[in-house]
């Protein structure tokens, strides 16, 4: 009597003829984890498949390999075979062609979503007119020798940078002291510790304090009517 469908050898059977190549029963009960089949059950409905000569098996010490019956399948002749490797190479052509298709569609898709509208380049044409009309004016300003910044908001500025640098300077001397401290009796490499811990300097950032130091220095030297 044939298995019910929805039966552990039912569906043993039907995962073993579909994958007709040798199995054991860990790999059986890892494909079929879906159906809630524990392993157990899943090696007593092999042995009993291949008790009733449902299925083939064969033993190597204490392993049992299992097997789909090959009577059941029909056997290609050479002819057959060729046929199939003929029809095989031709859909794998038209795949390629329709990849091929495929990727020139979607490239046209892209270039035509990057290209902008009718009505977004007249905005952006009137974005770009403000922009040169403020530009204009700013340059007509200072052709005339207006000062755009007073001295006040200038000395305010760079008091306001001066008190950030000090803090900067001093925030990072705190960090250098705490960290020898920390490092000096430690048994592991500083740099490793710095990478464990997420540390980074100013450098590794691409920032430096002596440049801001220097852009201080270039601004006091300046002259103030600048």
């Amino acid at each position: 009597m044939a298995p019910k469908s929805d039966s552990a050898e039912a569906i043993v059977l039907n995962f073993v003829n579909e994958q007709n190549r040798p199995l054991n029963a860990q790999n059986v009960a890892d494909a079929l984890q879906k159906f809630n089949l524990k392993k157990a059950a899943i090696q007593k409905a092999l042995d009993n498949l291949a008790d009733g000569g449902r299925i083939s098996f064969k033993e190597y010490g204490k392993q049992k390999i299992y097997l789909a019956r090959q009577d059941q399948f029909n056997i290609l002749n050479s002819e057959e075979l060729n046929q199939m490797k003929e029809q095989n190479a031709k859909l794998q052509k038209q795949l390629e062609e329709q990849k091929k298709t495929i990727n020139e569609v979607e490239a046209e898709i892209k270039s035509l979503q990057s290209n902008l509208t009718l009505e977004q380049i007249c905005g952006r044409e009137a974005d770009l007119r403000m922009e040169v009309q403020e530009m204009e004016n700013k340059l007509t300003k200072l052709r005339g020798g207006v000062t755009l910044v007073s001295p006040e908001e200038r000395m305010a500025v760079e008091t306001m940078l001066s008190e950030k640098i000090s803090q900067w300077r001093k925030r990072k001397r705190m960090f250098k002291d705490i960290w020898d401290t920390l490092t000096e009796n430690s048994p592991k490499d500083p740099k490793e510790l710095r990478e464990e811990l997420g540390i980074e300097y100013d450098e590794d950032v691409g920032v430096s304090l002596q440049s801001y130091n220097d852009l201080i220095q270039q601004g006091k030297k300046r002259p103030r009517g600048y």
